[in-house]
């Protein structure tokens, strides 16, 4: 339970009665991220304390009207964490649309470690570039986490190839079971003509790499800029942005809403792929020394409580 921002004691465990009403579902939480979001409202720019942390978990149904006793699952949205008490604790209540399915072959800590990431890749897949079944769809930086997650992202929303495009001196070797096609780029954004024809291009690399990849996209594609850790300045060929009606896409995820199914596909993303990031676990008393921490995949072991 959250007493207080700021220094001192902000958080103590204390033995609370939870019952789930209509439209609710109890979890006994298993594990908790402790995300941006959270340390946001530790710091005081969310609700007036006494107040439960916890905007994102993992664990076991125990009773609901629509999820049967037992299933595995992961518990985010609906304000949980934010506008209403989170699952920093054994046993949480949640609205029934923040109960979120596990896939059967995804493991609950992974899930949770790759949330973040699968969902900026839903975000820039599906709701900006609007990926539909059967396109082919080019991911720029195919080899870091993001990159990997939007090329499960498209292959799960139906693309029918996937190329992924990756620099000269970067290893590709986790990136390689994801995709159709590996295509090298160089420092100039220049890239080869193995590089063909696509639908739409998911660009987290953003520099002379996003320039250099619309001169193959098809006439009325589209490129969604998610990134750019190559350079924050590109050029573009206004003569075939416009002879081709290509559209450029931002990428804002400040300003969209996560649609109700996004954690589910997400989810079926992530187990979609042999990707398994690292993360810690940490006992729940020891969210003091988490906190202190630096930015990073922590999970809590609410077992521990």
């Amino acid at each position: 339970m959250l007493h207080s921002h700021g220094p001192g004691e902000q958080l103590k465990a204390e033995e609370v009665e939870l019952t789930a009403g209509p439209g609710e579902t109890l979890v006994e939480m298993r594990l908790a991220s402790v995300t941006p979001l959270d340390r946001s409202t530790l710091a005081g720019r969310q609700p007036t304390a006494p107040f439960v942390p916890g905007s994102e978990g993992a664990g076991v149904v125990v009773s609901s009207d629509v999820i049967e006793a037992g299933t595995p699952v992961v518990v985010r949205g609906e304000g949980v964490g934010v506008t209403r008490a989170g699952v920093w604790g054994r046993y949480a209540v949640v609205p029934n649309a923040a109960v979120h399915r596990l896939p059967s072959a995804l493991e609950a800590g992974t899930a949770l470690a790759l949330m973040t990431p699968a969902l900026t890749a839903h975000t820039a897949v599906r709701r900006v570039a609007d990926v539909q079944e059967g396109e082919t769809v080019v991911v720029t930086g195919v080899t870091g986490l993001v990159g990997c997650m939007c090329a499960a992202i498209a292959r799960s929303a139906g693309a029918a190839r996937v190329i992924g495009l990756v620099s000269m001196d970067d290893r590709a070797d986790d990136a390689s079971g994801l995709v159709d096609q590996l295509v090298r780029v160089d420092g100039l954004g220049q890239v080869g003509r193995e590089l063909p024809w696509c639908d739409a291009v998911i660009d987290t690399m953003g520099g002379p790499v996003a320039g250099g990849v619309l001169g193959h996209i098809s006439p009325g594609g589209r490129i969604a800029v998610l990134g750019y850790k190559a350079g924050e300045f590109t050029t573009i060929d206004l003569h075939q942005l416009i002879g081709r009606d290509l559209r450029v896409l931002p990428v804002n995820l400040q300003r969209t809403v996560l649609a109700p199914d996004a954690v589910g596909q997400a989810l079926a993303g992530i187990a979609g792929t042999s990707w398994r990031a690292d993360y810690d676990v940490m006992t729940a008393d020891r969210i003091g020394e988490v906190l202190d921490r630096p930015a990073g995949r922590v999970l809590l072991d609410l077992t521990t409580l």
